[in-house]
């Protein structure tokens, strides 16, 4: 069943087994305050626990992605500088975006639309996969602002990048264009900023096409294997597994296969 939710800073839609994530202050470039990192981190909970959705797309509207805090307004005296509408007890970190976005099982697809900084950057690089619209950009510039990479870079860019290479964009505080993004395997895809959507659509359709509960369960391996020694995650591997061979969707997949039809899967 479709289901469309219009926030105030975050929309929330789901349609063919996909729900689109949007975050909607483009006239502050998608910034960051407390009531946007608290429905962000709900629409993500709901689409992960709604068995009708079988991928996730998260992007932004308008002429960027997420340009991270509003520092204007922590300079401007409304606030004093660390705040920005986010204070350290105002979210959980349990229950904040980034941990959301590592601990739940549907695959995530960021559609970067344009400019991700900061924050953004962080959160972009916290999805599973990334496709980047060619006016888009990555700016890694924590150290510029005398912060560090709050949201997971610290820990996501060692292990997508290596460290050297991390230690690189992190201490320098680089900013990366689609191509760079692209070379270094930021990126799966970088395409016009006209087919940004489309693509991402795509994707996660071919993606919601699968079992999904195959699909979870990889994902979750693969979470749980960055951290494992080999011999316990192939224990680990074999106890999903023998739900997974039980399920109507294992049966279907196989009886496709031996019929030449495109499988059913039912979530079950």
């Amino acid at each position: 069943m479709d289901k469309r939710i219009d926030g105030d800073e975050v929309l929330y839609e789901v349609s063919e087994h996909i729900a689109t994530i949007t975050l909607n202050a483009p006239d502050r470039m998608n910034t960051i305050s407390g009531p946007m990192l608290r429905a962000l981190s709900d629409h993500l909970l709901e689409a992960d626990r709604d068995p009708e959705v079988r991928c996730i797309i998260l992007t932004g509207k308008g002429r960027a992605f997420c340009a991270g805090l509003d520092l204007k307004l922590q300079t401007s005296g409304q606030q004093s500088v660390g705040e920005s509408g986010v204070s350290a007890t105002d979210i959980d970190l349990r229950s904040a975006p980034p941990t959301v976005l590592h601990d739940i099982n549907t695959p995530i697809i960021c559609a970067i639309n344009g400019g991700a900084a900061g924050y953004g950057a962080d959160t972009a690089i916290g999805c599973d996969i990334r496709i980047m619209g060619q006016s888009a950009k990555l700016a890694l510039s924590f150290c510029k602002r005398g912060i560090l990479p709050e949201s997971g870079g610290t820990w996501l860019l060692p292990r997508l990048l290596g460290w050297q290479k991390a230690a690189e964009l992190i201490f320098t505080g680089r900013t990366l264009s689609p191509e760079q993004s692209l070379e270094l395997g930021l990126v799966a895809k970088v395409v016009p900023d006209a087919d940004l959507m489309k693509e991402a659509r795509a994707l996660a359709a071919e993606i919601a096409a699968n079992a999904p509960l195959a699909v979870q369960a990889a994902k979750r391996m693969m979470r749980m294997g960055l951290s494992e020694a080999f011999g316990e995650h192939v224990h680990h591997v074999y106890l999903q597994l023998l739900p997974l061979i039980r399920s109507e969707d294992a049966k279907e997949g196989m009886l496709a296969f031996v019929q030449k039809r495109t499988p059913e899967f039912k979530g079950r």
